[in-house]
């Protein structure tokens, strides 16, 4: 059986770690040749080597979503080493919690500049190779769809306390996902989202206040208070909080050709949790 993904080109933001590395490796599996991405060098390439050692095709450009620059080279980095593109993940992202009385400027334009500004850069960026593409195959009497899938949160459709930034960030990609399906429509390009609830990764499992990431310079507290989580999963329907692979599921279904005519949607991987 031909793999569903087979040949298809995938840009994946934040995919040496966590639910964006569980993405690549669920794409890669079904044949697409996967673009990584991580702030840093090392678990891009382990990524890159899990994909490879399995028989995948993947390439790495590290690098901060942020950053100027980077959209374009992301992009590029598709065009040059598989010449096409045709799905695009915006995963990368993380948490600088505070109530807002106690939030600085930074802490939120960190936020606004991570979750919502680098997918617009990116899918800017990517408009003109997927505007080309779609042209070309036109010409030759060939019909694909492409997909973008982007990643919100149940914060950024119901609030969650001490993360204004966050989740105003997370309720803006919703609204230029829902923007890009009404303007891309016609390029035969499919416009997702994904809205995640608890899913444990190295960002959410670790006891808070002992652990903390560093991300752009920056040494972030990261974790939940274990009697917090354990609260938090009592309150989820399903009873316990998601694994990468599960998320890294949902985010599949929405690549696939079966959701060929699904569009301007917001799926939630939540465990059946519908609000915090």
């Amino acid at each position: 059986m031909t793999p569903k993904l087979d040949g298809k080109v995938a840009l994946i933001t934040g995919s040496g770690r966590g639910i964006g590395r569980a993405i690549a490796l669920k794409l890669a599996s079904e044949g697409a040749r996967i673009v990584i991405n991580d702030l840093d060098d090392g678990p891009a390439q382990e990524t890159l080597a899990e994909i490879r050692a399995a028989g995948g095709q993947a390439v790495a450009c590290v690098g901060n979503v942020t950053a100027p620059d980077f959209a374009e080279r992301f992009v590029s980095t598709a065009v040059q080493e598989f010449k096409g593109l045709d799905i695009v993940v915006n995963n990368a992202g993380y948490t600088w919690d505070n109530v807002i009385q106690k939030m600085s400027d930074e802490q939120w334009y960190a936020m606004l500049d991570c979750h919502l500004t680098a997918p617009f850069r990116i899918l800017r960026a990517a408009q003109p190779v997927i505007r080309a593409l779609g042209k070309a195959d036109a010409e030759a009497g060939r019909r694909v769809v492409r997909k973008v899938v982007n990643i919100s949160s149940v914060a950024g459709l119901f609030g969650n306390a001490g993360q204004t930034n966050y989740s105003t960030a997370k309720a803006g990609i919703v609204g230029m996902t829902q923007t890009l399906a009404k303007e891309w429509g016609r390029m035969n390009v499919t416009v997702n989202c994904v809205a995640y609830g608890f899913i444990k990764t190295r960002l959410t499992v670790s006891a808070a206040g002992e652990a903390t990431a560093n991300i752009d310079g920056r040494e972030i507290k990261v974790g939940v208070n274990p009697d917090l989580m354990a609260a938090m999963e009592r309150g989820i329907p399903l009873g316990r909080g998601g694994t990468p692979e599960e998320a890294a599921g949902a985010v599949y279904l929405l690549c696939i050709p079966e959701s060929d005519y699904v569009s301007g949607q917001t799926l939630m991987c939540s465990g059946g949790l519908t609000g915090i």
